[in-house]
């Protein structure tokens, strides 16, 4: 978009000062453009390797305490190009929780949630609901609900924490609350919601839920496989060949009204068209390896790494191996889609 020129640029220099005084401004020749042709953000795109993931990891664990009071073991994934989070709206970070620790409970204005990468053993208490957590588990703890987790297992647990903090305090909507004690008493029927929605064609009469949110907290990793390698015998989807979002069974829309979620397969040999779109997006590689093309770089990626998307980036995908790829995604487009922002354009 062409810059407009001032032709009173000398006046509005003058009347800055005394407008400064009674907190009021006018457009100044110096200002950055209010309106961009197409959408810019100053995120960039990053690959983070699983490999070197692992190292730091294991330094953490070492040397870095899980105390009470919110404070977690994680390794927050940065974005060079934005002064907090990953992308423009959230975080995501690498929890690790070593055998017999116990995150203790709280709650908070963000919503988040947990895939977990690596471990069993663990499970998870969500306002009185316990989950079990592991690999390929997909759990939420929407805005507000209290919230721990505790390592039963004798192995390290490793999963991908995303929590709308950037969008909620761009929002000034911040609020965190701790718990007197580590962990929540368990309701008398510990899995409530998912036996009343999880089956996903069924729900109660006139089941009752209040929030956004979906009312499932847990999705297992044997259902979603199950759902996409059923998926994978549809006609491709010309930019992400095969893709499902998880859902709220009781609206059909996103699991998350701000966090977007999805399970990706790329089969061997797919090429996928390139598209644009608005909205950020961190993919974490499950399973395979592939390409993935973002402007003018190409990340070669593989099992365990990250790859962060900013807004309007032309991006495809590819799998020359022999092997399905997964990769699951993380991505703000519901917030978008509800403000009316979102659009799409093939490159």
């Amino acid at each position: 978009m062409a810059e407009a020129v001032m032709t009173d640029a000398d006046a509005r220099a003058e009347l800055a000062a005394e407008l400064a005084a009674h907190n009021i401004a006018v457009a100044q020749p110096g200002d950055p453009p209010l309106f961009t042709r197409t959408p810019s953000s100053s995120m960039v795109p990053l690959h983070w390797r699983a490999e070197d993931l692992a190292g730091l990891l294991e330094k953490i664990g070492a040397s870095l305490k899980l105390e009470a009071g919110g404070q977690r073991r994680t390794l927050r994934l940065a974005n060079p190009g934005l002064p907090y989070g990953t992308t423009p709206t959230f975080w995501a970070s690498i929890q690790y929780i070593l055998p017999g620790e116990v995150a203790t409970a709280h709650r908070h204005a963000a919503t988040a949630l947990r895939f977990i990468m690596k471990g069993r053993g663990s499970d998870t208490v969500v306002d009185g609901e316990l989950y079990e957590m592991n690999e390929g588990d997909l759990v939420l703890t929407p805005s507000g609900t209290w919230h721990d987790h505790e390592n039963k297992g004798d192995r390290p647990m490793v999963w991908l924490d995303v929590l709308d903090i950037s969008l909620v305090r761009a929002l000034h909507a911040v609020s965190f609350e701790g718990s007197e004690v580590p962990r929540q008493p368990v309701s008398r029927v510990q899995d409530r919601s998912f036996r009343e929605f999880g089956s996903g064609i069924m729900r109660p009469p006139g089941g009752a839920h209040h929030g956004r949110a979906s009312p499932i907290l847990a999705y297992t990793w044997d259902r979603a496989l199950a759902a996409l390698q059923q998926a994978a015998g549809l006609d491709p989807d010309p930019f992400d060949d095969v893709i499902l979002e998880y859902q709220n069974p009781l609206t059909g829309g996103p699991a998350l009204p701000a966090l977007g979620t999805a399970l990706q397969m790329l089969r061997p040999g797919a090429r996928t068209r390139a598209h644009r779109h608005t909205g950020s997006v961190v993919y974490h590689a499950v399973r395979g390896a592939g390409r993935m093309r973002v402007e003018d770089q190409v990340f070669d990626w593989g099992a365990g790494d990250f790859i962060a998307l900013p807004p309007w980036a032309l991006h495809s995908h590819a799998n020359d191996g022999a092997e399905p790829a997964i990769l699951f995604q993380v991505n703000d487009i519901p917030v978008l889609q509800a403000l009316g922002l979102h659009r799409t354009e093939e490159g």
